[in-house]
């Protein structure tokens, strides 16, 4: 439904994510679902028969001319998203683009280069870090109820999708990368990964990623499009305490465990003392509101108030930067890849 006096969104992008965020747009105050954009003529029916006052458009450039456009929100393949946004920028629209930013790191730092230089607003639809399980942690991280994070562990597995133009890494890391990121408000030291492709393209279907931080911090995600079963676990480790995100669980996402360890001296055997505190189990009553709706309405926020965002510029460069040396390390067989100036 067009609206009078609100942003005008152009999407880009009619295919897997396009629905969900036009339903999104379409329902939120203050945002107008003003056109979509798809070479796919039975995408562009589709847009036509759900939003009939929306426009349709085949070609990118048309949409980019109509002055009513206020905002462009890209959700096309990772190898479109650069050159789809830094057209959009530079035609005066504010930007919002489908996770990751790009694949090149140089390329994320020339979109907000030129978003700052022309006065607009560019984000990234990190859509995790807008779950209410997500903001739960990083509450108990700002509050240091779990003490000083030691390690985040992730496995987030399934059988397919199998995405033609970017590994596993590219598809799935990004959601544990900015959730870290968003935690811990740091960039690693090193990088590691190692894959394997089992098909027949040259496209890694399993990976694990490794982050090592200067401050002691370990983080090991495990990534795979060739699970018999599907997994969504992130856990947090602290000193305090521990936290474990389930993803498929419909009502209790978050266990808080008051479990913990402290090392003691050496005893007379040289050996090593561990103390081991098994506490109680919380389970927090979380609200039930939808991430992407969250994201778009901060979105909102960020080009009508100038709102810093969740997911903010420094995340979203660190992801496209860890998810480029991951790629490295990947062609050099696992060798550890080590952020330049760390």
């Amino acid at each position: 439904m067009i609206k009078s006096n609100n942003l005008n969104l152009a999407l880009i992008g009619y295919g897997y994510w396009g629905p969900k965020l036009a339903r999104n747009i379409n329902n939120i105050q203050g945002l107008s679902l003003y056109a979509v954009v798809d070479q796919s003529e039975a995408a562009r029916k589709k847009v036509n028969q759900q939003y009939p006052e929306t426009k349709t458009f085949a070609d990118i450039q048309e949409v980019l001319q109509d002055k009513a456009v206020n905002a462009v929100v890209v959700a096309t393949p990772v190898g479109t998203h650069y050159p789809f946004a830094k057209m959009a920028l530079e035609a005066g629209k504010h930007v919002l683009v489908e996770k990751p930013l790009c694949s090149i790191a140089k390329e994320a730092e020339d979109l907000f280069a030129t978003a700052h230089r022309l006065g607009l607003k560019l984000m990234v639809d990190h859509t995790y870090l807008y779950t209410d399980a997500v903001q739960k942690m990083k509450a108990l991280v700002d509050e240091d109820e779990i003490g000083k994070i030691t390690y985040i562990d992730s496995t987030r597995i399934n059988l397919g999708l199998f995405q033609h133009d970017v590994n596993v890494l590219w598809d799935l890391a990004p959601h544990d990368i900015s959730i870290t990121s968003y935690l811990t408000g740091k960039m690693p030291k090193t990088v590691q990964a190692f894959g394997a492709a089992h098909a027949k393209a040259s496209i890694e279907n399993i990976a694990y990623l490794n982050l090592k931080y200067d401050n002691e911090i370990i983080a090991h995600f495990n990534c795979s499009w060739v699970s018999p079963v599907k997994i969504r676990h992130f856990i947090v480790g602290g000193d305090k305490k521990m936290v474990i995100f389930n993803d498929l669980e419909a009502t209790e996402k978050i266990r808080i465990y008051d479990t913990g360890y402290q090392v003691a001296n050496k005893d007379e055997r040289n050996r090593l003392k561990v103390d081991y505190r098994i506490g109680d189990i919380h389970i927090p009553k979380l609200p039930t509101s939808e991430a992407l709706h969250n994201m778009l309405v901060d979105f909102r926020s960020f080009v009508n108030e100038g709102k810093e965002p969740i997911s903010n510029e420094m995340i979203t460069k660190h992801v496209v930067a860890i998810l480029e040396m991951a790629e490295q390390s990947l062609k050099a067989n696992g060798q550890p890849i080590q952020l330049e100036n760390a």
